[in-house]
């Protein structure tokens, strides 16, 4: 229960299934963080509190009991420290990926056991479906197109699908705002979390002695501006890079041993194909010859027709049918074959 309309019309929907019904929230943020939060809540923030006592209140609005756990050693080092540490490496990380596998479908539900809480299923509000086909559990897509998060969710584990249900998958989110306000919910219209961490500033993560300056240096080596730390910065990035050359420039490459910038034109952020390491297989046991699929390399990407090659047990090589604009290390290539999830893996650099 995050506090929010999926997770409450989600336990709403579990009841009406005839489901004995739970709610449980996990506890990340640290106030020694010293974040400020500003307007709608994030992921990772002090609204943490406010979002706590909706949950509570929302539980009791339903009738289900509530229990909370705290998971904020679990998080810093699952979480914060493997964004801090891939940004350092000029990476740019996916934290919801990391925070569903290890975080919510796996800290907490063992926790929650550990409490003495007897349940059969984990459920929650994300828009994404599960069927069972053949012995083996399917992870899909979601009706809602638009709000499909199965891109986040390629890391789950067989065990993990086999005790979750996604109450959402077939529904749209204005469906469940409509189910929320027919039955009188308070967070019927209740603005959605967006941001990892409050006020969208990843900087608040670390110390000053990461964050340094360096330059910004052209496809051929020439020093056209400066940075001010490359944790700021993300490949294909053009705005706020205070270089002035008459043409649009783009972060096309992030040096994190020179600590540098390089910057280039935009078809140099065109990749025919990537490498992916760190493979999480879903729909099939290993990758053993060339597969055709779909690949998604961000969350808004719309998947692009592409073969995929084996590169040992943990690893795969993908060749795009055309080119891909901004092939992002850190970010996460998810395999799909229609609405199946195949897989996928954490984007190790662009070919």
């Amino acid at each position: 229960m995050s506090g929010g309309v999926d997770s409450s019309v989600s336990a709403y929907l579990l009841k009406q299934q005839g489901y004995d019904v739970i709610g449980i929230t996990m506890l990340i943020y640290d106030d020694s963080a010293g974040i400020q939060e500003y307007g709608r809540h994030a992921c990772y923030g002090p609204g943490e509190k406010e979002d706590l006592l909706s949950a509570a209140s929302l539980c009791r609005d339903l009738g289900i009991p509530f229990h909370s756990f705290d998971l904020k050693e679990e998080y810093r080092r699952e979480v914060l420290d493997y964004v801090r540490a891939e940004y350092l490496a000029g990476r740019t990380p996916n934290p919801c990926v990391v925070c569903n596998r290890q975080v919510k479908f796996g800290f907490l539900t063992q926790k929650a056991k550990e409490a003495g809480l007897d349940f059969d299923f984990f459920a929650t509000g994300h828009y994404a479906r599960i069927e069972r086909e053949g012995g083996r559990f399917l992870l899909k897509r979601a009706v809602d197109r638009a709000k499909d998060q199965s891109y986040f969710l390629y890391g789950m584990k067989p065990n993990q699908l086999g005790m979750t249900l996604f109450p959402l998958g077939g529904h749209t989110k204005e469906e469940a705002r409509r189910i929320a306000r027919s039955i009188g919910l308070k967070a019927a219209d209740r603005p959605e979390s967006q941001d990892f961490v409050a006020g969208g500033e990843y900087a608040t993560l670390f110390s000053r002695d990461d964050l340094k300056g360096g330059d910004i240096v052209d496809v051929s080596g020439n020093v056209v501006g400066r940075h001010r730390g490359i944790i700021h910065y993300t490949v294909g990035q053009r705005r706020g890079l205070g270089v002035a050359a008459g043409r649009p420039l783009y972060v096309v490459k992030i040096d994190a041993v020179r600590n540098r910038l390089v910057v280039g034109d935009r078809d140099r952020l065109f990749s025919r194909g990537l490498i992916a390491g760190d493979l999480n297989l879903i729909a099939l046991d290993r990758i053993e010859e060339p597969l055709s699929a779909q690949v998604k390399i961000r969350l808004q990407h719309r998947p692009a027709k592409a073969r995929i090659f084996p590169q040992g047990h943990h690893r795969a090589k993908v060749l795009f049918d055309e080119p891909q604009m901004t092939v992002t290390p850190g970010q996460s290539a998810v395999f799909y074959s229609g609405d199946v999830v195949l897989g996928g893996g954490v984007i190790e650099k662009a070919l």
